[in-house]
């Protein structure tokens, strides 16, 4: 990993929510409740429409942000030694079918450790998602780890 792209912004890209992806991520989370698929349901628990569930932001990346090359790229990171470390988000508001979301990738930091096998690379990355009216509705940070060359 090249330490020089810390503070650095990967990516910078628009991603419009679509009501099937909602419904597709509540799918693949195995996740019953209604509230994601359902308007009348959703609305009967006080909101206005669907609403995204839990990890949602890791189908907008996957749909709508850089690719796995491309991050890799980014971050000068051989592809074929990069593991998924670690993942959090902080939700500050709902997100809901039509929503148009903002959203950037910085490097936040960029660091090293010694493992059994030689030293470990990580990238800190944090994915900052704001709604068409310019309010932040999540934060995503995800650790990503480059294994030592064997």
């Amino acid at each position: 990993m090249d330490p020089s792209v810390k503070g650095k912004r990967l990516a910078d890209f628009t991603y419009l929510v679509d009501r099937s992806k909602i419904k597709e991520m509540a799918e693949a989370l195995n996740d019953p409740n209604l509230i994601y698929r359902d308007t009348a349901s959703a609305q009967e628990a006080g909101y206005k429409d669907i609403i995204a569930p839990p990890t949602f932001g890791t189908s907008i990346n996957l749909c709508g942000g850089p690719g796995f090359q491309e991050l890799c790229e980014g971050l000068g990171a051989d592809p074929l030694r990069v593991l998924h470390a670690e993942q959090e988000y902080e939700y500050l508001q709902l997100i809901h079918p039509g929503d148009l979301l903002h959203l950037t990738i910085d490097v936040a930091d960029i660091y090293s450790k010694e493992g059994r096998s030689g030293v470990m690379q990580f990238a800190l990355l944090e994915t900052t998602i704001s709604n068409q009216k310019g309010e932040k509705v999540l934060v995503g940070r995800s650790t990503i780890l480059e294994t030592p060359l064997s």
